[in-house]
């Protein structure tokens, strides 16, 4: 069974942790295509003038702008796009943090580990369950 490449929107501020994400995707040899946005703001911006939107969106809690809860917050009002497995990616273990997110609707909350072959194995569950999940191909 051929894996399914997943067009992943990483919504982040800080340029390490982006290059964090690329460099476990690469290592982990999966061949799914990163589109970045800094913001809330820009991610919006970005999914009302593509037509071509995400399988699934990782997301930072903490962000200038528009937040990771914000920002989830205005996608689940979008008919179309409230339907996007979006996952929260961020150091905040706040349990009412995690709480707010799956209240508004959060596909997923990951909480990033100091150690580095730790995240690699956590994004690599992620990427694994939603590139088997029916809601990417019901899409």
């Amino acid at each position: 069974m051929g894996k399914i490449k997943l067009r992943i929107l990483l919504i982040e501020d800080d340029t390490i942790e982006v290059m964090k994400l690329k460099r476990a995707i690469s290592k982990l040899e999966m061949n799914h295509e990163i589109v970045e946005a800094k913001n809330g703001e820009e991610a919006i911006k970005l999914l009302i003038d593509n037509k071509e939107l995400p399988d699934i969106i990782f997301l930072d809690l903490n962000m200038p702008k528009i937040n990771g809860l914000e920002f989830l917050k205005i996608l689940k009002k979008d008919k179309v796009l409230r339907f996007l497995p979006t996952i929260m990616l961020t150091t905040s273990s706040h349990r009412n943090d995690i709480l707010a997110c799956y209240d508004v609707g959060i596909a997923g909350y990951i909480i990033k580990p100091l150690n580095y072959d730790h995240y690699v194995e956590k994004i690599e569950m992620a990427l694994n369950y939603w590139s088997m999940n029916e809601l990417i191909k019901a899409q």
